[in-house]
């Protein structure tokens, strides 16, 4: 037999550690099709010249692009069979990827729990993405609920894996030579800086999209993400397909520049999860809320956490969670980032 359905929750071992096809090199191609498909804004990574103000040598891939195409990889060998990609955890960005780096990843999993009804399971993996050289530009953790082949009541001993709360500021990676000694506001588009901010502050980043199918598929097949559920509308039982939970993260970070335009790089991924589903025809919005600031190393650069939260029509800004302290029906994203913004 020369095809494969792709694993299921039986096939997964404890410390396995599965290196995933195909390496991908990257070009200014996949940061045009981003800046398409998303109203991403981010002069950092739209200027080559405005990036090198800031202390680089170019502009990078855009530090969600970098993540969609790690995360693409790892999808035909750890969520193919998935019924939900259910969170984050731990993840920083190590060093900017630039057009012409291969990526390439692989993942080990560090956690295995087979759920009651014997049908599925959760499993959790660290997944690494390398560059040609072989250097680590990021890292997560992730945990997906996938089918098993065969129900069964037997199952593996449970492991769940403790995981930092968040990514502490001192392990946040600066890029080499970044630096916000000569900022350009107006070039940015916003004046707010990171002293601007005051933690606990809640920000409505007032526009919305409406998700549209082609674009959800070519978005997906753009980062090679091979998961069913996105493209197959006879693998759930409501005939939908479901859209691919790292559209919604770029749709709701490419919304928040109104209000964050100078939240310029994503380096930590503290959490996240997709509280609901998302489909065609869903208009997404965005608000944010600031949990902390943290200096760094480089004076002129400051690292702010931020809840990033998208909401579907109807959703409330500022409204996370219903009485019952489960997430509110219209919540699709709860998404908690450091990212790097001028001082």
């Amino acid at each position: 037999m020369k095809t494969s359905p792709g694993r299921f929750f039986e096939d997964y071992s404890l410390g396995e550690v599965i290196r995933h096809a195909v390496p991908r090199t990257v070009s200014g191609g996949e940061r045009a099709l981003y800046h398409a498909l998303y109203p991403a804004r981010g002069a950092l990574y739209s200027s080559d010249e405005f990036a090198r103000a800031s202390g680089l040598r170019a502009s990078p891939v855009d530090d969600l692009a970098a993540f969609h195409l790690v995360f693409g990889k790892s999808v035909p060998d750890i969520s193919v069979n998935a019924v939900a990609n259910l969170g984050y955890a731990q993840g920083r960005w190590l060093a900017p990827v630039w057009p012409g780096d291969t990526l390439s990843a692989e993942s080990e999993v560090i956690g295995l729990k087979q759920n009651s009804n014997g049908k599925s399971g959760v499993i959790w993996v660290r997944t690494t993405g390398t560059n040609q050289n072989g250097r680590p530009v990021l890292e997560y953790v992730r945990w997906v609920m996938v089918r098993r082949r065969a129900p069964s009541p037997e199952g593996p001993d449970p492991i769940v894996p403790k995981l930092a709360a968040a990514v502490t500021p001192r392990d946040l990676v600066i890029p080499e030579g970044l630096h916000f000694d000569h900022y350009d506001v107006v070039a940015a588009g916003e004046p707010h800086l990171w002293g601007d901010y005051e933690i606990g502050e809640a920000i409505d980043h007032v526009d919305g999209v409406t998700i549209e199918e082609a674009e959800h598929m070519l978005a997906t097949r753009l980062w090679q993400n091979t998961a069913k559920v996105h493209f197959d509308a006879t693998n759930r039982e409501d005939g939908k397909r479901l859209i691919y939970g790292g559209h919604v993260i770029s749709m709701a970070r490419a919304l928040s520049f109104n209000g964050l335009a100078n939240a310029q790089m994503i380096v930590g991924l503290n959490g996240g999860a997709h509280a609901n589903p998302c489909f065609a025809g869903d208009t997404v919005r965005a608000w944010s809320e600031v949990l902390d600031k943290a200096e760094t190393a480089v004076p002129s650069v400051g690292a702010i956490r931020l809840r990033l939260v998208a909401v579907r029509d109807g959703g409330q800004p500022f409204v996370l969670r219903a009485a019952d302290g489960k997430y509110a029906p219209e919540v699709l994203l709860d998404l908690d980032y450091w990212a790097l913004m001028p001082r």
